[in-house]
Parts: structure tokens; C-alpha cells; sequence
């Protein structure tokens, strides 16, 4: 796994950049006098680099393959299609390319931890074979819970609501520094999160439970709280999607969303999450591809906005770490501009990174040329450059070797401890909505179980699916279980089917999955609580689906589907634990919106 054959050259190189962070330990703030020497020594890193190289240092792209150097041909032939060059470490070598991101399933970049660590080895090697050696910043999308890339091998942890639910800052800090010690040991330095966007549109299509809930303040502890555990990790966290993602009802992956928030309610609502970021030191912060009127009136989406990003998060926030843009191939940046002149503008505006570029060739010929032609001076490029080498040098990329072995791999990446403060954190996370008479937990008698309802894949192993592996998590506590799989918009036979395999159980368990006024999940639930079988739902994903479904006598919520949430929703209702997690979110009645059906803090446990 670990390169122990490098060149002489190599050696050399990574021995010429880790003498930027040979004044501190990685992740201890500097004096100012510590920092100005570093600065010194990565300006002279920055003064060895020709034009072509730093304004590759900007860019973070994404690529496929599981190998930096040999691809399969089928991700060779996709990288020669939309790259222009068959592997990722071509990429680097003709773009100079300063970091990269990985993604599971369509990129091909993510298998197994092993796997992931040689990718991440090959990528260093071919950034240290540039004519200015320096290490890859290697970045993911690792929020947990519904938005999560790194799957078998690795521990997986709550998301951000169900940690909400959870009320603890020290359970968020802690699955931050879990997430970010076994990312490190597979070479990833930077993860795009925590969420800081502050969710108060039940109908919010994009951010909804990655957010950790609608309360400002409380949702800024939990953004400072996992913002600590990933930095004493070593991992650059990310608070996004500033200026404030958590009040719109269209994706900024298709459209360009508008905040109609005052200025006043955006103080109030959307800037103190990001202000708690900042003030516990956060690396960097992402963009939102959104138009804030109230901020700004150009109509310019905000990652393009020099009022937004240069004004209000520099100047009045006083961030002046990496600025990093959402993704550029998102319809929200794209609506007004062209994607040669979209990196331009963003840097323009006050960004640092440029990520996931639509087309790699054009947004760098893009900056290049703007630079060339004076638009963007050096100086202004030599800004984001020595922000980046920042983050690399905090990171520990510029002390020493940037590689990574085997050994650290399987000492840490799913280790045992991991695994069992994830379960525990997710028991203090499973909310209890309702519980008429004393349904639950179940009773010594109630052995015989029927799972049954929607069922969505798992976020990264389409092989398993919610209803057979909660079906399992009961069979592994002692139950008898069947298990039927309805899906989201279960049709009228298979509503029948799942009533007749209803008779004869001692209760059923139905889980429920983005329940809304015309589902037919609906119907499902008010089928089953016809049968005079005891039912239990769980809403496996939204605490919103609860106002839907009428009376049913028992009710939780697990905020998402993996398996650490799934068992540890199986515990709940078995009654081995006790449901301590409280609504983050208010849950409003279906037939009268501005009326609220459970509040913010609900949550209910058995002693009650």
C-alpha cells in the first residue's frame, strides 16, 4: 500500500514541501510570527510555480476509476470522453490539478478501504511528479446518514438530523473525529461537511435532514461540535452552503433557488450556524448556488457574488479560510453564464476552489486566459493559492510523506470502537412521536413480527434494502420475522398482499418513506391498522410523514435508512433501549400547515 520504492526525486520533493510545517504540529493554530514564517515558506513554494500551475491548484474535478494509473477501459474510455486523457494521474500531470474528489457508484472511484488508500497513494504520487511537487488535497462528500460515499468497510454514523435529534454536541464532535480519523487513513484530507444550512422548509428537496435541524443556535453547536471532531482528526471540514441552503422548495441542481429571507431573518436564521463555524475555526466554507435578494440584488447567484462571498462572509464574518464553490455543474451557477466564464466570475467573487467543473478543459482554459489577459491578476491568483497550500500544510500534506499504508488502514477504518460508539450515538438519536397506551416497547409475547413498507436502498450498496436488513435486526434480537417490501407507491394488490401476511402476527412494523397527501403509503398503514393487528411505524427517513398517517398508536422516527439507524430503531422498539431522541424539526399538521401537530424538542420515552 505504501509507496516504499520512491524515487530519489520523489523523495526529494516531499521532503522540499514538508518543510513548510516544520515550525508547528498540524492542526495547532499558529502565533502570528509562526504564521507569517510559514507563509514566507509557501510563498516561495508559490514563486516556483509558473502561471499553468497555479491556477491548476484551484481546481477540484472529479474523474473515473478505482486506479490513478489503470482504470478499467470502460473508465479509461469515460475519462477520455469527458476529461480529454484516460486516468486521473494524466489529469494532474496536464492540468497541474491541486486536489480531486471522490464519489461512489457513478465516478467508480470507491470499493473498499484498500482500495480507496492505493487510489488515494496514486493520485500523491502523480501530484509529486508535477514540475512543482505538491500533494493532492483529496476531497469527498462524507456527510453520513442519506449522504454518504463511503460504505462497506468503513464505520457509518448518524446523519445530521438524526445527531439533531440526539441534542449532544459531544455525540456530534465525536462521530466527527470517528468520520475524520478513518478518512484520513485513507488519504482524504478534506470533507465537504457538516451541513450548516438551517432547515425550516419541511418541503426542502435538497438539504431536509442533512441539516440537523430548524433552530439556528441549536444547529450552530452541532456545525462548531463536528467542525472540532473532523480538525483534531486532521481532515479539513467544510461548513456549506453559505450564505444559508435551509428555506427553498427548488434543488439548486436544476434551478436557481431565491431566499426571500430579510436581511434581518437572515442574521436571525440562516449566519449563525456559519458564525459558529467560524468561530471554531473552520477551513473552509461552500457556496450556495442561490440568489439572496437581501444580500445582494445583482441576481447573481451567490458563489458568483463578490458582495456575498468578498462582503458579508470576509468582511462581516471575518472568514478567511478556503472558499470553496458547490459543485460547477449544477444548473444554479450555469442559468446565466457560460461554463468557460462561471470559474472566472467565482474567483472573481472571492472562491478559492473550483470544484467538479462540467467540463475540466474549458473552466481552466477559462481562468487561465482570464489571467493571461490581466481580468484576474496574479496577485489576486496567488491569493487563493496560498490559502490552498494553507490547507494542505494544516492538514499534515506538507510534513513528511503524504502516503498512507495498509497497516493504518485496517488498524482504523471500521474499527470495533468505531462501530460501537456509532450504535450508541444512533440509540440516542431514534425518536418516539407517539406511544397511545403503552404499545411499545413490544411485549415478552409479541415474538411473531411482519416488516413491511417502503423500502429504499441503502446509500452506497443498492444490494440492500431497508425492510429485509430491518427485518434482520429483529431476527438477530430474538424475534420471528417475515418481511414484505412495498415500496413507495404500493398499488392496490400489493396493499392486499400485505394485509393478509399481516394475519396471524403478533404485531407489525411498517416504515414509511416521504409520506405526502396523495401517497399510498397512506393507505397502506390505514389497511394494516384495520387488520386489529398491533402496528408500529417508522418513518425511515422525514419526521414529517407522521402527519399523514391518522392515529397510529405508535410511532418513531430514524431520520435515515442505514444500518446503524435501522438497528438501532430495531433496539428502541424492542425495548433493549429506551427512545431518547427529540424532534430538531416541528412537525406541522397536514390539514392545517401553520398549525403544529408536535413541536421542536418532542420526543417522547417510556417512563412517560
Amino acid at each position: 500500500m505504501q509507496d516504499r520504492s520512491l524515487s530519489r526525486r520523489t523523495a526529494l520533493a516531499s521532503a522540499t514541501v514538508a518543510a513548510a510545517s516544520a515550525t508547528g504540529v498540524v492542526g495547532v493554530a499558529a502565533t502570528p510570527a509562526v504564521a507569517h514564517r510559514r507563509d514566507d515558506r509557501l510563498k516561495r513554494i508559490i514563486s516556483r510555480m509558473s502561471v499553468e500551475a497555479k491556477v491548476g491548484q484551484l481546481f477540484v474535478p472529479y474523474f473515473y476509476g478505482t486506479s490513478a494509473t489503470s482504470p478499467s477501459r470502460f473508465d479509461q474510455d469515460r475519462n477520455l470522453r469527458e476529461l480529454g486523457v484516460r486516468t486521473v494521474a494524466e489529469l494532474i500531470a496536464k492540468y497541474h490539478i491541486g486536489g480531486v474528489i471522490y464519489f461512489h457508484g457513478w465516478t467508480n472511484n470507491i470499493q473498499d478501504p484498500r482500495q480507496i488508500a492505493d487510489l488515494s497513494n496514486g493520485v500523491q504520487r502523480a501530484s509529486l511528479a508535477l514540475p512543482t511537487p505538491v500533494p493532492s488535497l483529496i476531497s469527498i462528500d462524507q456527510e453520513h446518514g442519506v449522504n454518504v460515499r463511503i460504505g462497506s468497510g468503513a464505520t457509518q454514523l448518524p446523519g445530521a438530523m438524526a445527531l439533531g435529534a440526539g441534542r449532544s454536541p459531544s455525540d456530534a464532535r465525536t462521530a466527527g473525529r470517528i468520520s475524520g480519523t478513518e478518512l484520513a487513513a485513507l488519504g482524504i484530507r478534506q470533507n465537504f461537511a457538516p451541513v450548516a444550512d438551517v432547515n425550516v422548509d419541511p418541503a426542502n428537496p435538497i438539504i431536509n435532514i442533512r441539516s440537523f435541524g430548524a433552530d439556528a443556535r441549536a444547529v450552530g453547536r452541532m456545525v462548531a461540535a463536528q467542525v472540532t471532531g473532523y480538525q483534531r482528526a486532521g481532515v479539513a471540514a467544510c461548513a456549506k452552503h453559505f450564505p444559508g441552503h435551509g428555506d427553498t422548495g427548488e434543488d439548486s441542481h436544476t434551478g436557481l433557488p431565491v431566499i426571500t429571507h430579510t436581511r434581518e431573518e437572515w442574521e436571525r436564521v440562516d449566519a449563525p450556524p456559519f458564525r459558529a463555524a467560524i468561530a471554531s475555526g473552520v477551513d473552509s466554507i461552500m457556496t450556495a448556488h442561490l440568489q439572496v435578494p437581501a444580500l445582494d440584488p445583482s441576481n447573481d447567484p451567490a458563489t458568483l457574488s463578490p458582495t456575498i462571498l468578498q462582503g458579508v462572509l470576509r468582511g462581516e464574518l471575518g472568514f478567511d479560510g478556503v472558499i470553496v464553490t458547490d459543485a460547477l455543474n449544477m444548473q444554479g451557477v450555469r442559468t446565466k453564464y457560460g461554463d468557460d466564464r462561471v470559474p472566472v466570475l467565482a474567483l472573481k467573487a472571492g472562491a478559492d476552489q473550483l470544484l467538479f467543473p462540467p467540463d475540466i478543459g474549458v473552466a481552466y482554459h477559462g481562468v487561465l486566459a482570464a489571467v493571461r489577459s490581466g481580468e484576474i491578476t496574479e496577485d489576486r491568483l496567488d491569493e487563493s493559492v496560498l490559502r490552498v497550500l494553507r490547507l494542505k500544510e494544516k492538514t499534515g500534506l506538507l510534513d513528511g510523506s503524504p502516503y498512507v499504508s495498509s497497516q493504518e488502514v485496517d488498524r482504523v477504518v471500521g474499527a470495533r470502537g468505531h462501530r460501537r460508539a456509532a450504535a450508541r450515538i444512533a440509540e440516542r438519536t431514534t425518536t418516539l412521536l407517539v406511544n397511545e397506551d403503552g404499545a411499545l416497547p413490544l411485549r415478552r409475547g409479541q415474538r411473531k413480527l411482519l416488516v413491511v413498507g417502503a423500502s429504499p436502498a441503502f446509500p452506497t450498496d443498492d444490494t440492500r434494502t431497508t425492510v429485509p436488513e430491518l427485518a434482520r435486526a429483529f431476527d438477530e434480537l430474538g424475534y420471528r420475522t417475515t418481511h414484505l417490501a412495498t415500496g413507495r407507491t404500493p398499488d392496490a394488490a400489493r396493499i392486499d398482499e400485505a394485509v393478509a401476511a399481516a394475519r396471524g402476527r403478533d404485531a407489525v412494523v411498517v416504515t414509511t418513506d416521504d409520506v405526502d397527501a396523495t401517497s399510498t403509503q397512506r393507505t397502506l398503514v390505514s389497511r394494516l391498522l384495520a387488520t386489529g393487528v398491533p402496528v408500529v411505524h417508522l418513518a425511515v427517513r422525514n419526521p414529517y410523514d407522521i402527519a399523514h398517517l391518522g392515529d397510529v398508536p405508535a410511532s418513531l422516527v430514524s431520520y435515515c435508512w442505514t444500518e446503524v439507524e435501522l438497528r438501532a430503531a430495531a433496539r428502541v422498539i424492542a425495548g433493549r433501549v429506551g427512545p431518547r431522541g427529540k424532534l430538531p424539526v416541528p412537525v406541522q399538521r397536514a390539514d392545517d400547515p401553520a398549525r403544529v401537530l408536535f413541536p421542536t424538542g418532542h420526543g417522547l420515552s417510556y417512563d412517560d
